[in-house]
């Protein structure tokens, strides 16, 4: 009621007392101060009735304790002890979260009560002691409970009462005068009852069920209570504010973001603010039109559907769709409707907007409106291998299926390995989990049914560890650059095996040691520098700034500081867009392509053009772009620039991020006529060929006047070396030819002709 209106009320009454007090010849003064008491019950009845209750509580224990101080043959400051419990409780109860305060008060006194009237005349030294101790014990008891489910009980046990349904009338039979016979009632068809509502505890309770997402369960338990204040807010009368009804959900895929936001849609419905608990799951192709105008059309009408309830706008990033540099007109148009009726339906309709991270905070920039109407973030982790582990176990046993436990070893092993490659979001979280439980299940059908015609109940429900290798091995081998981690010694085994190169083995040895002192250092809680990621490889073609880069792949897989040995390989043409702002998101996607490995970047000189007389913008552009990556990634990724050692040179003093970061360079020298020639001859050999004797003097002539002359380093090094090969090669099919039966010898030996031939 109006503050205005009860004044006015409380004055109307007021008179009406002091004229019947008068009229009635009754005593004014009395009369008055009974109607004053009255109209202060009232006031503060409505105010806080869960005030006024508790106050009722504990007037009834006051009265209570007179009879029971009177047990206590000590003296009368017991029953002043048991007063004073009274205050204690009242408080405590009106600040205990998710029950009816007064509830809570008159099961703590009732318990002291009895305690004290069972004790008295038991235990008469312990004085009120019981009393109060039984009072705590009672109030701790519901604040744990309160505790462990936030606003739980209390919407179940009387703070929203919900509507009593209205009775179905019930038709008397009307009496008919008794010729007529009595007409035959059919009775009027019930309406079928309405299914009862959920209960907050049972929507949090599903929630704690589910595995890990710590984080995410203690902000959804965070909403429930500031929805549940916002209640008790509203009743005793403080203004509240309208709260942020939209959400965004952040996280790799397969962590359970639709299934939160079911959750929290029954929360709302539990909590009356949305008339319904239905979740309607869109992607883009649901929003976006055939033509600009029908987008706004398409997208209204999922928005009504979704009405009453919550939608669920799966990768909602990619409703800004810029990938050739331009704005994306359908998906904006789209944004524009769904700002527009998250603001017109705030009050009859949740949106939640889902996505990976890095992309929703991109498309939360993209139009200040997203910001400000979903300001509410909730931040989905990636899961822990003991995390998938159970979610695996669960997956298993629900198909009435058990892991055998070296199936369980391998699968801790298994995720173990995805945890320290760093690919559980690429594979998917829970999804991968699911994918792989059920692909082990379908490797146990096929190695039971095929080894036994009549397998036992206990080999038709058990998973082993073969199972478990097949699925996996299946499932990883989709994934791009999937491959067993090398380890350090086959990756330093590999870089020792390459011909020639002794500086640069020297190095990449160093680096390699560095590397694992540090990571060493780390693991022992020492202070480490961190490992150094990116590198410049200097040195003319052909002398395997490539293969090198594969060797440092491989060799930071092994250490564990890439998830995969990779090495994408590219140059200026792959960088550089067509037009200004086209470059960097092509740079951005090159990069995107290359995280968890090594990223080549051949010729890097050529981002720095020097026949344009404004400057390389576009150049500059990619370079840009790939310093902040370099940066922003380098937990996640490598970068190489090579190139000519004097061009290189030129590109790194044209840039002075450039030189800070990659601040460690790798000299690449010529091949000398040695090299060269036991290049050649592991050619021929891992094609199955050889060389006459007569055939390699030739071939090392070749290379020695090639490198005498100077001309190796144009002539590319070891590309030279596989040229030659080749023609020969070429040379020797031409000849071999012409005869009439070639054995085997005539085809794989290279004769001194076929070099001849070359020349």
């Amino acid at each position: 009621m109006h503050s205005g209106l009860r004044r006015l009320a409380g004055i109307l009454l007021l008179a009406v007392c002091l004229t019947v007090a008068v009229t009635a010849e009754l005593p004014v003064p009395g009369t008055l101060v009974g109607a004053i008491v009255a109209l202060v019950v009232v006031d503060l009845t409505l105010r806080s009735p869960a005030g006024t209750a508790v106050l009722a509580v504990t007037a009834c224990w006051l009265a209570l304790v007179v009879p029971l101080s009177r047990m206590y043959p000590e003296g009368a400051y017991q029953g002043l002890v048991l007063a004073l419990l009274a205050l204690p409780v009242a408080v405590a109860s009106l600040r205990l979260r998710g029950y009816v305060p007064w509830r809570s008060a008159l099961w703590a006194l009732a318990v002291a009560g009895l305690l004290t009237a069972a004790l008295a005349d038991l235990a008469p030294r312990l004085h009120a002691g019981p009393a109060w101790a039984g009072a705590v014990l009672v109030l701790a008891y519901r604040w744990d409970r309160a505790r462990r489910v936030v606003a739980a009980d209390s919407y179940d046990s009387g703070w929203v009462e919900e509507a009593a349904p209205a009775p179905v009338p019930v038709r008397a039979p009307v009496p008919e005068p008794p010729p007529a016979p009595p007409p035959i009632l059919v009775p009027a068809p019930r309406p079928p009852a309405a299914e009862p509502r959920p209960s907050v505890a049972a929507a949090l309770a599903e929630l704690e069920d589910m595995i890990g997402l710590a984080p995410v369960k203690r902000q959804v338990r965070s909403i429930a209570a500031s929805i549940e204040a916002a209640h008790l807010r509203a009743e005793a009368g403080v203004p509240i504010e309208k709260p942020l009804r939209h959400l965004v959900f952040a996280g790799p895929s397969g962590t359970g973001k639709t299934t939160v936001a079911r959750t929290l849609a029954t929360i709302f419905y539990a909590f009356r603010l949305l008339p319904s608990a239905r979740v309607v799951e869109v992607h883009r192709a649901d929003l976006v039109g055939e033509y600009l105008g029908a987008t706004a059309i398409k997208t209204n009408e999922v928005v009504d559907s979704a009405v009453g309830g919550v939608l669920f706008v799966d990768e909602a990033y990619s409703l800004v769709n810029a990938g050739d540099g331009q704005a994306d007109r359908f998906g904006n148009e789209a944004v524009q409707a769904l700002l527009k009726r998250a603001e017109d339906d705030r009050d009859n309709l949740v949106i939640i907007l889902a996505g990976y991270e890095t992309e929703m905070d991109e498309f939360l920039d993209s139009n200040p409106g997203l910001a400000s109407r979903f300001g509410t973030r909730v931040l989905f982790p990636s899961y822990l291998p003991e995390e998938l582990l159970a979610i695996c176990r669960t997956h298993t046993e629900a198909r009435g299926d058990r892991l055998s436990a070296d199936a369980l070893d391998h699968l801790s092993g298994c995720f173990e390995e995805i945890r320290r490659r760093g690919i559980v979001d690429q594979l998917g979280n829970g999804r991968f989990v699911r994918s792989l439980a059920e692909g082990a299940s379908r490797a146990r059908d096929l190695r039971v049914v095929s080894r036994s015609a009549h397998p036992s109940a206990a080999e038709l429900v058990t998973i082993r560890a073969e199972d478990v290798r097949a699925s996996y091995d299946e499932l990883t081998a989709r994934y791009r650059g999937y491959a067993e981690t090398p380890t350090l010694e086959e990756a330093l085994g590999s870089l020792d095996g390459m011909i020639g190169l002794e500086p640069v083995k020297r190095q990449v040895h160093q680096i390699a040691a560095q590397l694992q002192v540090r990571r060493l250092r780390a693991a022992q809680g020492l202070p480490a520098q961190p490992p150094m990621r990116h590198f410049v490889f200097t040195g003319p073609p052909g002398t395997g700034k490539t293969s090198v880069a594969r060797v440092l792949g491989r060799i930071f897989a092994a250490l564990g500081l890439l998830s995969r040995p990779d090495v994408v390989e590219v140059s200026r043409a792959d960088l550089v867009g067509e037009h200004l702002g086209a470059t960097a998101l092509k740079t951005n996607r090159v990069i995107d392509s290359a995280l968890g490995g090594v990223l080549f970047v051949d010729e890097a000189y050529s981002l720095i053009g020097t026949g344009y007389s404004g400057g390389d913008a576009f150049g500059q552009e990619a370079v840009q772009t790939l310093l902040k990556r370099a940066e922003d990634d380098r937990d996640n990724l490598v970068v190489v620039l090579a190139g000519y050692p004097p061009d290189m040179e030129r590109l790194l003093a044209a840039n002075p991020g450039l030189a800070s970061r990659f601040d460690t360079r790798v000299p690449f020298p010529s091949y000398g006529p040695d090299e060269l020639l036991r290049i050649a001859v592991t050619l021929a050999a891992e094609n199955g060929d050889h060389w006459a004797d007569d055939a390699l003097d030739d071939l090392a002539l070749v290379f020695q006047r090639a490198c005498g002359q100077g001309a190796i380093d144009t002539l590319g090094n070891a590309r030279f070396a596989r040229t030659v090969y080749e023609r020969s090669c070429a040379a020797r099919d031409v000849r071999v030819s012409a005869l009439p039966a070639p054995t085997t010898d005539d085809l794989t030996t290279l004769v001194q002709g076929d070099i001849r031939g070359v020349e």
